[in-house]
């Protein structure tokens, strides 16, 4: 590993909402134009993958995983730093403590579950879905089956269902992509 290796960082851009793809590039060009490629290295916006299910079909999507902010590599130096902050759209560095003081890096595992997707899931399905409604179980243990909604969980991508089993209703926890909603009701 080089010293330049061990010098480079990734830190967190703020950016005004829906400017994170702009920044990308404004922060590319100038990179190219002012001749930093020594310093600055990667510019990510962070985004998944998400399907959503609403009346039936199924729409997928890319959706940023952090709106507003975008992750930058580089060596921490006066220009290099100057450069970032004053590209358009950029409203500061988190971790910075303000009046021109450098921005703490993330950290090596906060880097790690970031660029490795298969760390976390990056991949979501959505399902417009209400307290009541009777869906069926594609996959699992309950396949075949019939329930309804107690409670969904569109962070986790999970839902709680009432299914009738041997004559008494039993609770289950099951993943958005075991289920589909039932349209007749």
């Amino acid at each position: 590993m080089t010293v330049k290796d061990a010098d480079k960082r990734w830190y967190v851009l703020h950016t005004y909402s829906g400017y994170e793809n702009k920044v990308r590039q404004n922060l590319d060009l100038r990179t190219e134009s002012m001749g930093m490629e020594e310093n600055i290295f990667r510019v990510l916006v962070p985004e998944e993958e998400v399907t959503e299910t609403k009346n039936g079909e199924e729409k997928t999507s890319i959706k940023k995983i952090f709106p507003g902010y975008v992750l930058v590599e580089m060596i921490m130096s006066d220009q290099a730093w100057y450069i970032v902050r004053n590209t358009p759209g950029v409203t500061g560095f988190v971790g910075s403590q303000g009046a021109g003081s450098k921005p703490s890096p993330l950290l090596e595992d906060e880097v790690y579950a970031l660029l490795n997707p298969e760390s976390i899931n990056t991949r979501r399905r959505k399902i417009d879905l209400e307290i009541g409604e009777r869906v069926s179980v594609n996959e699992g243990a309950f396949e075949g089956m019939e329930g309804v909604v107690e409670t969904t969980d569109e962070e986790k991508g999970k839902i709680h269902v009432t299914i009738e089993m041997f004559g008494r209703e039993t609770s289950a926890e099951l993943d958005y992509d075991q289920i589909s909603k039932i349209y007749n009701q």
